[in-house]
């Protein structure tokens, strides 16, 4: 039983837009939020993806507080974890993850049982639930599609969490159905070839691409420090 519970603890996560919301990295997240409206002009974006080229590079982590300032701001916000093969946020806001995405996406449930209420306020999420085995399929099937049309009446922005991009075809998958994606990157991590055959990747199915978020700036300054860069 300790082993069990020292194992859960380190797979928990803390997110500092919600522990401590007025720090200069809470700031930078907020100012990723503000770039992102701006992003397109003409065009309300609703529903986004981020991704990045490899693992470990602080997608999850910039994906889950981004939703936090978001929601800070008044939105009604939603929160899907489509990473459908190391899926994190029931890691991170402390879910079960018996039903989730996946529970969605075959039809055993809808969209509305499969929510959970956050402890941040009009922050909602759905976890992975159990893994599948054809993870991609599922997520370009038309369940996908109308659960993505459900959810735009009910939430003003819906936050998908992918997986790599050069790992699986998911995250190109998933970025025909929504208004844009992001590419998450870390600093001094993430090879510059990489990273352009990231964007590279998305492109080649024509996936709206809003910037890149650099993470790990600088160690020295701040442990996760972010920023927008088109």
């Amino acid at each position: 039983m300790a082993r069990k519970r020292q194992f859960k603890n380190n797979k928990m996560r803390h997110l500092i837009t919600k522990i401590s919301p007025r720090s200069p990295i809470s700031e930078q997240y907020r100012t990723v939020r503000t770039n992102l409206q701006f992003a397109s002009a003409d065009e309300e974006i609703q529903t986004l993806l981020l991704t990045s080229a490899g693992p470990s590079e602080g997608k999850s982590m910039t994906t889950a507080n981004l939703a936090v300032v978001y929601a800070q701001q008044g939105k009604k916000v939603l929160l899907i974890d489509a990473d459908l093969r190391k899926p994190t946020i029931h890691y991170t806001f402390r879910l079960d993850n018996l039903k989730g995405l996946s529970n969605v996406l075959v039809g055993d449930i809808p969209l509305q049982e499969a929510v959970v209420p956050s402890e941040v306020q009009d922050l909602d999420l759905i976890s992975c639930g159990p893994i599948p085995p054809n993870p991609s399929e599922l997520l370009g099937s038309k369940r996908m599609q109308r659960m993505i049309a459900e959810a735009r009446e009910l939430y003003d922005v819906i936050i998908f969490d992918t997986p790599p991009v050069l790992a699986v075809t998911d995250a190109q998958i998933l970025s025909a159905f929504v208004d844009g994606s992001i590419l998450v990157v870390r600093s001094k991590r993430t090879e510059t070839e990489s990273a352009q055959k990231a964007v590279e990747s998305l492109k080649a199915v024509n996936a709206k691409i809003l910037g890149t978020v650099l993470n790990d700036r600088d160690k020295k300054e701040s442990n996760h420090y972010y920023y927008y860069g088109s």
